[in-house]
């Protein structure tokens, strides 16, 4: 069986968990969509079967004909954790790093219209690729003074703050822990802001998390 594991930058390795997904949680990529910022995270789950590595190839699905990058900031869990409160939620966090949320669009679009839940067009295989974790306590910036972005082709098409966020990432792991028990190598993907759009076959993607990580992903 495969496994799937979460590398940190110190070389540690620890088994991924369930991915918590985040929607609209910046407000410029929420007025793209032609949608607005919810009053309530939105969540959505992958398992970590959605994830590929820096350097994996991201083979499109032959159901959809429209899959979306979507670049950012993923923070993975130390331990276990509850209904905890707000201020302790950044001693949760194990590190931090860049991902890849694909979407299907054109299969979202159908569940939408329907009224239906959006896992094929978000928690397909291969769905979420992952960089390397940067441990928290090496951070030389706190996490809302990083920026992550996105190179298509060399030219980028995403680009923001943390800080331009809707909601911290103090402020999803204190929400998260309310609803669901979560549990060390969880992972928390945090939203992406705007500028998403379409990959083809051949395309080359770096999603990078400041001057610190890349994650490199060639689409097939």
């Amino acid at each position: 069986m495969q496994e799937y594991n979460l590398e940190l930058t110190n070389g540690e390795k620890i088994p991924a968990g369930t991915m918590y997904c985040i929607g609209r949680n910046y407000s410029k990529h929420a007025k793209e969509m032609g949608a607005e910022v919810p009053e309530e995270p939105i969540v959505f789950l992958k398992p970590p079967t959605a994830m590929l590595c820096d350097g994996d190839k991201f083979e499109i699905p032959e159901f959809s004909n429209n899959v979306h990058h979507e670049v950012e900031l993923v923070v993975v869990i130390n331990k276990d954790c509850h209904k905890i409160e707000k201020s302790d939620a950044s001693s949760y966090i194990l590190g931090v790093g860049v991902g890849l949320d694909f979407t299907l669009r054109d299969v979202q679009q159908i569940a939408k219209d329907k009224g239906l839940p959006w896992a094929v067009a978000k928690a397909f295989a291969g769905s979420s690729p992952i960089s390397k974790i940067i441990p928290f306590d090496s951070l030389n910036k706190k996490i809302e003074e990083l920026e992550i972005s996105l190179d298509v082709n060399n030219v980028q098409k995403q680009s923001e703050k943390i800080s331009a966020m809707e909601r911290s990432t103090e402020d999803l792991i204190y929400y998260l822990s309310k609803v669901f028990k979560l549990r060390r190598g969880d992972i928390v993907f945090t939203g992406t802001p705007e500028g998403v759009g379409q990959v083809h076959s051949g395309d080359k993607l770096c999603a990078k998390l400041d001057n610190l990580l890349d994650l490199n992903i060639e689409i097939i």
